[in-house]
C-alpha cells in the first residue's frame, strides 16, 4: 500500500517584537506614557475603547510584513482586554485615532508610509507629535479623515494650537514635552499619573486641613460656651456666698 502524506500548510508567524531596543529620549517616553494612561484612564468606564501603545499592528492576513508599530492608538467597537498583537481582520475594526511621537529617526516615516497606510485603513484621526519643536513646526499636525469631492475619504490637515478631537471628544495641544488631553466642556486638563498622584495628595491635605480647622472650631465653641455658662453662673455662686456670710 502507498501511503500519501499530505502537506500541512506552515503557520504563518506574526511577531510580538522586531527584537530591536527601543531606544527613545526621555520627553519622548513621557509623552507616550501620558497619553496612553491618561487615554485608558479617561475610558476606564467603558468596555468598548481600547488603549495600546508601541504595539505591532497587522493589517494584512497572512503578510507579516504588513505591519505598523504606532507609539499610542485608540480603538472603538472592540471589547478591552490585554493583546500581544492587534490584528485587523480579527479585530474588524481599525483604530479611530493613532499618536505618533515624531523623532529624526522616524519623522520621514511617520509623515510619509506610516501616514498613507493609516489613511488607506480608514484611521478617522492621526495626531503628530515633536515633543522637543525640532522636527515640526508648530509642534503638534492633526490630520481628519474627510471624504473629498470624488467620494473618497482623504486626510485633512487641521491647524490651529489646540486641536479638537471628535473621535475622543478631547482638546489635544501641545503643554512642554506633553501633548495635553482637555475636556472641552469644563477645561479640565487630563493628568498625568504623577500630577493625579500630587493632586490626590493635594486634596488629601486639604481634606485634613479641612479637619484640622473643624477640630480647632469645635474646640474655641466648646471653650467659649464653658466660659459663658462660668460667666452666667458667677453671680448665683457670689450672692450664695454673701448669704453665707
Amino acid at each position: 500500500m502507498t501511503m500519501i502524506k499530505t502537506a500541512h500548510p506552515q503557520k504563518i508567524i506574526y511577531p510580538e517584537s522586531d527584537g530591536k531596543p527601543m531606544g527613545e529620549t526621555d520627553a519622548h517616553i513621557t509623552a507616550l506614557i501620558y497619553l496612553m494612561n491618561a487615554l485608558r484612564d479617561h475610558f476606564r468606564d467603558n468596555p468598548q475603547v481600547y488603549v495600546a501603545g508601541n504595539m505591532f499592528l497587522y493589517y494584512e492576513e497572512g503578510d507579516p510584513a504588513a505591519v505598523v508599530a504606532p507609539d499610542v492608538f485608540v480603538v472603538k467597537g472592540v471589547t478591552k482586554y490585554k493583546r500581544r498583537t492587534y490584528k485587523m481582520w480579527e479585530e474588524k475594526q481599525a483604530p479611530a485615532v493613532i499618536f505618533e511621537l515624531t523623532s529624526r529617526s522616524t519623522r520621514l516615516d511617520d509623515l510619509g508610509s506610516k501616514r498613507v497606510v493609516y489613511e488607506m485603513l480608514g484611521v478617522q484621526e492621526y495626531y503628530l507629535f515633536d515633543p522637543y519643536g525640532e522636527y515640526l513646526e508648530p509642534r503638534l499636525w492633526a490630520y481628519q479623515l474627510e471624504r473629498n469631492d470624488d467620494g473618497y475619504s482623504e486626510y485633512l490637515r487641521i491647524m490651529g494650537n489646540t486641536v479638537y478631537s471628535p473621535a475622543l471628544d478631547l482638546n489635544l495641544f501641545p503643554d512642554g514635552d506633553l501633548l495635553r488631553l482637555q475636556t472641552p466642556k469644563t477645561g479640565e486638563k487630563l493628568l498625568s499619573d504623577l500630577e493625579a498622584q500630587a493632586a490626590r495628595r493635594a486634596e488629601a491635605e486639604a481634606r485634613r486641613a479641612e479637619a484640622e480647622a473643624r477640630r480647632a472650631e469645635a474646640e474655641a465653641r466648646r471653650a467659649a460656651e464653658a466660659e459663658a455658662a462660668h460667666l452666667r453662673a458667677e453671680p448665683a455662686r457670689l450672692q450664695a456666698a454673701l448669704d453665707k456670710k
